[in-house]
């Protein structure tokens, strides 16, 4: 009888607790450097467009960012919340054609886009 207490207990202790965050693997990524270079850029772009092949992150990623864009990104880590931020507002100041290419794929009706635009305007 004990033992079912016990599984019980875990189960409601499972189950109650908060909301669990992406995962940090591949928070160590360097943005910049994606971003800068033409090559790394327009692979992980096509990976995100599903027009070309995905690594491990990309697919991590393109898993993540309709869940994310609903959210505002609550269950990204900080430094995932930065990088998102800095890719964002560089796609907007300078890859304008790649970023409204991604906002009709995953933000048709421009929900989420529009707040995350004019936000990252205010920080330039």
């Amino acid at each position: 009888m004990k033992a079912v207490f016990i599984v019980c207990a875990l189960v409601v202790a499972v189950s109650a607790r908060p909301e669990e965050q992406y995962t940090s693997k591949y928070d160590d990524i360097n943005y910049q450097e994606i971003v800068d270079n033409d090559r790394l850029f327009e692979s992980y772009f096509k990976c995100m467009m599903e027009e070309g092949k995905c690594t491990s992150e990309g697919k991590e990623l393109k898993t993540h960012v309709p869940d994310a864009l609903q959210t505002e990104c609550s269950k990204c880590t900080p430094k995932q919340k930065e990088g998102t931020k800095y890719v964002i507002k560089h796609l907007i100041n300078h890859r304008p054609q790649h970023w409204q290419r991604l906002r009709a794929k995953y933000d048709p009706q421009g929900k989420y886009a529009d707040k995350y635009e004019k936000e990252l305007k205010q920080l330039s």
